[in-house]
């Protein structure tokens, strides 16, 4: 028995010093695990999972997606973060995990920028901030003005305190020193019934394009950096309000001491499918509700600082925080 663990050590000590060409070559040598920090289904896990079957395809190696929700998504990303550096580990990361998530939580088990490999963005999801078809502010400009001339009286809600959506609003009222009353709920189909039901005047929401369809809501701005091809005449928020951005987004990343040889070949091989016109097409669908925003390992590191440049002053100013 010693002398097999003996011979066990020995051979991952053999594994760890091989050159980074082998590590490339190598891999993937087993089943990929990618963690999703969520519940099965939402729409950025089915927009991953497109990107992810063809990898599988590239790698010719199965990946299979893990997922493990709690605590906002920092669950599972923690526990992403303290496994097995080879690879075989990866983790799907969002705003609310690495950027700017973490500037809301007194004490997270992981370090955002130095306990990850960040490999690919692979899109963001803008939010709409969409009102009933029949209330009054028929574009942004009139829903500013009414929220001007009555301050503290106009409501809006989001998918919660944290969310890109609430931050938005947040980012909205410091901005232009607006007197508005965010409602929470505990999810978003809630809020959109009383949306709907008229006893909120607006929702922040990444998921309305059936409702903006059925002509029941109408979207008064999106808060992107542009406005989205899918609605060429609704203007981006930082038309009326300048600098005022707020997406959510999903990338893959990896355990910090995953090889560089790795995560560059990962790295090249998710740009790539991400380039195919096929893919771009699919992704493209509404139901996603994704904009994709391709952004290798250097691009996507300096994405994710820019989030928690931009948004701490927000949350500080705010006095934002979630126990």
């Amino acid at each position: 028995m010693k002398l097999q663990r003996r011979d066990a050590l020995l051979g991952m000590g053999a594994m760890m010093s091989l050159p980074l060409s082998s590590w490339a070559q190598s891999y993937p040598s087993q089943t990929i695990k990618l963690i999703m920090p969520f519940v099965p289904g939402t729409s950025s896990e089915n927009a991953l999972r497109v990107v992810l079957d063809r990898l599988s395809e590239n790698l010719k190696q199965a990946i299979v997606i893990d997922n493990r929700a709690g605590a906002g998504s920092t669950l599972g990303t923690e526990q992403a973060a303290r496994a097995q550096a080879d690879g075989h580990t990866l983790v799907a990361t969002y705003n609310s995990s690495i950027a700017p998530g973490p500037l809301l939580y007194n004490k997270l088990g992981y370090d955002p920028i130095k306990d990850f490999k960040h490999i690919a963005l692979v899109g963001v999801f803008p939010q709409y901030m969409v009102v009933r078809t029949e209330h009054p502010a028929k574009t942004v400009q009139d829903f500013l003005a009414m929220v001007r001339a009555k301050p503290g009286t106009v409501n809006y809600s989001s998918a919660g305190v944290g969310t890109s959506g609430f931050l938005a609003g947040e980012m909205l009222k410091q901005t232009l020193k607006l007197d508005m009353v965010h409602v929470a709920y505990k999810g978003p189909a809630p809020a959109m019934t009383d949306l709907l039901g008229g006893r909120l005047d607006m929702v922040m929401t990444s998921s309305a394009a059936s409702l903006v369809a059925a002509g029941k809501l109408r979207i008064l701005a999106v808060t992107s950096e542009k406005r989205m091809p899918l609605y060429p005449d609704v203007p981006a928020l930082s038309e009326v309000a300048p600098n005022v951005q707020a997406v959510s987004w999903v990338g893959v990343s990896a355990p910090a001491a995953t090889p560089a040889a790795v995560t560059q070949r990962l790295e090249r091989e998710i740009l790539s499918i991400l380039a195919e016109p096929a893919i771009r097409t699919r992704l493209a669908d509404p139901v996603f509700g994704m904009a994709l925003t391709p952004l290798g390992s250097e691009k996507f590191l300096e994405f994710i600082q820019k989030e928690l440049r931009v948004w701490a002053p927000i949350i500080k100013a705010g006095n934002i925080q979630i126990t």
